[in-house]
């Protein structure tokens, strides 16, 4: 495997203006490249995406798409880095190369669309996996603290004040695992590669995220299987629509001690005397 030479975060040199005076400096941002995705040898994605844990992101992706059902289905892996970007290469298992084929897409834009160039209308509104209740009870505590759990685990945005996170918060209340990335998406798929290949079950807990909970999440949150999804931020109504179906509960606004619910509540215990 060629390891990338490229860093997450640059120093760059600005003026500094305010009300009464100028001054020279310089500051840490979030840094971006191009990366394609490569499956046997044909490109499916060309995304803009932060130059770390780009295995990960290659692994969630083909899961998300539904490429690959496991992790164990791809047989070979590499990043090559060129002038312009980075190409991750993906070689599959034999009998993958039905999914592969059907999942076929080229998707070259901006970060977080994640319909770009999708062959029909149909597949972005394809149908989802019904998540199952899993027994998965979480204390109002524990998702009301989740967004705070998920800040410490964000290196990138601490230098940089700019990238997005999502991360697995266990029966616990522990996050377990995180990723950062410059787009939400990316940052849930490099989520779920990360937990594919360390072996963890995403139905024994919930997905935490930074940003905006849109339909593309929550379609990646059912495709692995997990019942729950919190952020920070708000849900659009159509991602709610698509949770209700899905079985996923959905809880938003995660700060300063509270949050909603509006999907199947029954995952979280949100009476006091029970959230000790």
């Amino acid at each position: 495997m060629t390891t990338p030479h490229r860093t997450p975060a640059a120093s760059m040199s600005g003026l500094s203006v305010h009300k009464d005076s100028q001054r020279d400096m310089w500051r840490t941002l979030p840094d971006e490249v191009p990366v394609a995705l490569v499956f046997d040898g044909t490109t499916l994605a060309v995304m803009m995406a932060s130059p770390a844990d780009i295995h990960d992101l290659a692994i969630g992706f083909a899961l998300s798409e539904g490429i690959i059902a496991t992790a164990g289905d791809v047989q070979d892996f590499e990043v090559a880095e060129h002038p312009t970007g980075l190409e991750a290469r993906l070689w599959l298992r034999a009998d993958r190369s039905e999914a592969l084929q059907a999942r076929r897409r080229f998707m070259a834009g901006p970060v977080g669309c994640g319909l770009c160039g999708i062959d029909s209308l149909e597949q972005a509104s394809r149908p989802l996996p019904h998540v199952p209740d899993t027994g998965l009870r979480l204390t109002r505590k524990a998702v009301a603290c989740a967004g705070d759990g998920l800040a410490a685990r964000q290196p990138l945005r601490d230098q940089t004040g700019a990238t997005h996170a999502a991360g697995f918060m266990a029966r616990d209340g522990r996050i377990v695992l995180a990723r950062e990335d410059v787009g939400r998406h990316n940052a849930l798929d490099k989520l779920i590669g990360a937990m594919a290949r360390a072996g963890l079950d995403a139905g024994q807990g919930a997905f935490i995220m930074t940003s905006r909970l849109s339909v593309e999440l929550v379609q990646k949150c059912a495709i692995a299987g997990c019942p729950v999804l919190v952020s920070v931020s708000a849900p659009t109504a159509a991602a709610l629509r698509l949770a209700e179906g899905a079985g996923i509960t959905i809880a938003a606004f995660a700060r300063g001690g509270g949050f909603d619910i509006y999907a199947h509540p029954a995952r979280i215990i949100t009476k006091v005397s029970d959230a000790a």
